[in-house]
């Protein structure tokens, strides 16, 4: 008989500073709320406060002391001499006890506390005390995730990498006698080699990622000269719904957050000449961990090295402005904002007509479809053949009869408009890309 982990149950946090906007503040706390779902975690209470700033505290006295109510804390975080550590506490049992007397007991209490926010190691240590529980941040969260869906061998240690970083500098002593050094001369304290040995254990991850990094841009190498089209966007937009649609490719598609973290690249279906090839990559998220985003630098460079990138965004989500601009900026930071993107407006079958017009209206260019109506799939499908086109010459080639092994060739690499039987020879019209075009001319010198 198997025991059942205790299930997870947690009060949602947000703090809203002066440059946040109601809207973008309701919004990011919905998507925390998603996150936590993702990871199994049960939402039972949400507290927010308005404040100028986050400061060490994180929470305003009175709000700590709500927040304590629902996780069977006391509300304070005692320091000073032992005295003054004992006062602050019979003191707060007092303000708790008329608390309880003011709203009652909850009818169950969490046993973690996620912040909306980017919290030190100090804050979330002030704060853990203080609700007497675990308490983590956003980007915990965010890298707890990654680390659950993490498939091969190069996304676990890119994650790992990541967990470590953001593990190492929130690591705290045990307290007591393992803290302090065993004597002079004795060395590093407890805390201090658990930092040392994360710390080569980053440096040992780095290296073996390294090695794996290499093999990966060797295969990307092999596709410099291949058409590719590569689908970004916010993580849940329908990237991998689409990757399934205009590919043979079984990749995962779930309703959840970061569903998919491994980069897969497959041939555009149905197949054109010359190829393209098509790749997802991971979605986005707002304030997505630094060190996240430097891990995956080499799996978005998938995006980076795209001929067209297809910003795909759920435009049935009351936030999709916010989830565009995130895109933005995370493609700008590893320099693949440049180039060729066509702006991809997905889950239309979740929109009313007046939606349909206001997208219309503000985002004329972009296309409106829906994953699940085939006459979109083959609508997109032609839309990216089309905007491939202008990257093709045309091409008048005569293959000698002698020479007639070429005859595959021509055909694997070039679309073929026009094939006529002269007497020099077969005579083609083509289009197909510059690269391809030069290694057919060199073949018949």
């Amino acid at each position: 008989m198997s025991l059942k982990k205790p299930k997870i149950k947690a009060v949602l946090v947000g703090v809203q500073t002066q440059e946040v906007s109601d809207a973008d503040f309701e919004s990011s706390l919905a998507e925390l709320g998603r996150l936590a779902k993702t990871l199994g975690v049960e939402v039972i209470a949400r507290l927010t406060q308005k404040r100028e700033f986050i400061d060490a505290s994180v929470l305003g006295h009175g709000k700590r002391f709500e927040l304590a109510r629902l996780t069977g804390g006391n509300g304070v975080t005692p320091r000073g001499p032992p005295a003054q550590r004992q006062k602050m506490e019979d003191a707060a049992k007092l303000a708790m006890g008329e608390l309880l007397l003011e709203l009652g007991e909850p009818d169950e209490l969490a046993n973690l506390v996620i912040v909306d926010a980017s919290l030190t190691p100090a804050q979330i240590g002030n704060l853990s005390r203080a609700a007497g529980t675990e308490v983590t941040d956003r980007a915990g969260i965010i890298i707890d995730i990654f680390h659950r869906h993490a498939s091969t061998r190069e996304a676990r240690l890119q994650v790992e990498i990541a967990r470590l970083k953001y593990l190492a500098p929130r690591m705290r002593a045990g307290g007591g006698a393992s803290e302090r050094q065993a004597g002079k001369g004795a060395g590093e304290s407890s805390l201090e080699l658990d930092r040392r040995k994360v710390r080569d254990r980053i440096s040992e991850l780095s290296r073996e990622l390294a090695s794996i990094e290499s093999h990966a841009n060797m295969r990307r190498s092999r596709r410099e000269d291949t058409l590719r089209v590569a689908l970004v966007g916010y993580t849940n937009a329908g990237k991998s719904s689409w990757m399934r649609k205009l590919s043979i490719a079984s990749v995962l598609v779930e309703d959840k957050l970061f569903a998919t973290l491994d980069t897969t690249v497959r041939e555009l279906s149905p197949k054109v000449i010359p190829q393209i090839l098509v790749s997802d990559t991971v979605g986005f998220i707002q304030q997505l961990p630094h060190d996240l985003v430097a891990s995956f630098r080499s799996t978005l460079e998938e995006a980076k090295e795209a001929s067209l990138l297809l910003h795909v965004v759920d435009a049935s989500d009351p936030a999709f402005e916010a989830q565009l601009e995130v895109t933005r900026e995370v493609l700008a930071e590893i320099d693949a904002l440049e180039g060729r993107n066509m702006l991809i407006f997905n889950k239309m079958d979740c929109c009313d007509a007046e939606r349909r017009a206001m997208l219309a209206e503000r985002w004329p260019d972009a296309v409106q479809v829906s994953a699940k109506n085939p006459e979109d799939v083959t609508r997109l499908h032609a839309l990216i053949v089309a905007d491939f086109d202008h990257l093709l010459q045309d091409l008048e080639l005569v293959v000698p009869y002698d020479q007639s092994a070429l005859i595959g060739e021509v055909h694997k690499r070039a679309r073929v408009l026009s094939e006529d039987f002269e007497d020099d020879g077969v005579h083609y019209t083509l289009k197909l890309a510059a690269d391809d075009a030069a290694h057919l001319k060199s073949l018949l010198k």
